[in-house]
């Protein structure tokens, strides 16, 4: 059973119902504000995540601006090292351009010259072709001196081994004359390089006197027939001159006199040689000693020196006995040829080794 409604309730539900529209209406506007908001949210966070994508896009597009701007500071620092480079290269060119303009300059001078040079080589050429023919003549004219000249090479050359034959006999007569004496135990004065044989003319002779002492003889007796058995020994004999004895006085008295007192002396010893040349020669020795013996008076010439320079008068007084073998005035001559004395003659080479001799008496200084 339904109460009975009273007026003051009627009004009361007038407002409740009101109130209760306003609240639908609050709670709709709340809804409302509530899907606005979350839309306004939702659109909010759809902006910041663009916003966001924005962002990353452009950091990104920064990103490669800033590597694009890099590569671009880069190949701008290149083009303008490369534009440096260019102006270097430039300004070479252009000193290479003024050194290239002064070469030029200068080779056109050079050029100048050569034509000169060409002109004047020309004309040397003619000249060179003119002292060609004259070089020609002379050298015909040298083959024909060559030709004498190697005959005359040949012909010194022919002598030069005589001459070594010669040197090579007399060192090897001086050596077996040195030997000889040595085995017989005879101490003698004979020279090292000649094989000179001297003896003193104080031993040989009483002063003023050619007559050999007694002891003159003996000393000779023993030394000649050494010294002439080995010169005419089979291996000397052949290339034997001459056996020569030469005699020598002191400087003092008179030049004439004392060279026929040292003819006379050495005349002797060489007469004593042949007294006693059966006693050792052979029959054909004899004559080959007789053909070779030479006998020469020097007189006070060639004197013998002390060791102050003065005349040692005591050995000037001297008989030699020496050899001379065969072809020595060649060797003698060739050596003055060598020193520039081209006109000395055989005969004057024989007169220097003492071949020429000469006699006379005068009153005088007694030696």
């Amino acid at each position: 059973m339904h109460k009975k409604r009273r007026p003051e309730d009627h009004g009361f539900n007038i407002w409740r119902s009101y109130s209760d529209m306003m609240a639908g209406v609050l709670l709709l506007f709340v809804l409302t504000m509530c899907v606005t908001l979350f839309q306004a949210q939702k659109s909010y966070n759809d902006s910041l995540k663009e916003r966001d994508e924005k962002i990353a896009l452009q950091e990104k597009y920064t990103e490669e601006l800033l590597e694009k701007q890099n590569a671009l500071d880069k190949q701008a620092g290149t083009l303008k090292s490369q534009d440096e480079q260019i102006k270097s290269k430039d300004e070479q060119i252009k000193s290479q351009d003024e050194e290239l303009s002064s070469l030029a300059e200068k080779l056109e001078e050079q050029q100048k010259t050569l034509k000169e040079q060409q002109k004047k080589l020309t004309e040397q050429e003619k000249k060179l072709a003119s002292q060609k023919k004259k070089l020609a003549k002379q050298q015909d004219t040298l083959e024909e001196q060559q030709s004498v000249l190697d005959e005359k090479t040949e012909l010194l050359n022919t002598q030069q081994e005589k001459i070594d034959k010669i040197i090579g006999v007399k060192a090897d007569v001086v050596e077996a004359l040195q030997k000889e004496f040595a085995k017989k135990n005879l101490n003698v004065d004979i020279d090292s390089q000649t094989g000179a044989l001297t003896l003193n003319a104080s031993v040989m002779f009483d002063y003023d006197q050619a007559e050999l002492t007694d002891s003159g003889k003996r000393t000779l007796s023993m030394v000649l027939p050494t010294y002439c058995k080995v010169l005419l020994n089979d291996s000397y004999k052949k290339y034997l001159g001459e056996i020569i004895i030469d005699g020598y006085t002191d400087t003092d008295g008179d030049y004439s006199y004392n060279l026929e007192l040292s003819q006379k002396r050495s005349l002797a010893v060489a007469q004593y040689l042949l007294d006693i040349k059966s006693d050792f020669l052979k029959d054909a020795q004899v004559q080959e000693l007789q053909d070779c013996l030479t006998v020469n008076g020097h007189s006070m010439s060639d004197p013998v020196l002390d060791a102050d320079g003065n005349v040692d008068k005591d050995a000037s007084r001297r008989v030699e006995v020496k050899f001379r073998l065969k072809d020595e005035e060649m060797i003698q001559e060739l050596n003055k040829i060598m020193q520039g004395d081209a006109s000395a003659s055989v005969d004057e080479t024989a007169t220097e080794s003492g071949k020429d001799s000469g006699s006379g008496k005068t009153s005088g200084k007694k030696n």
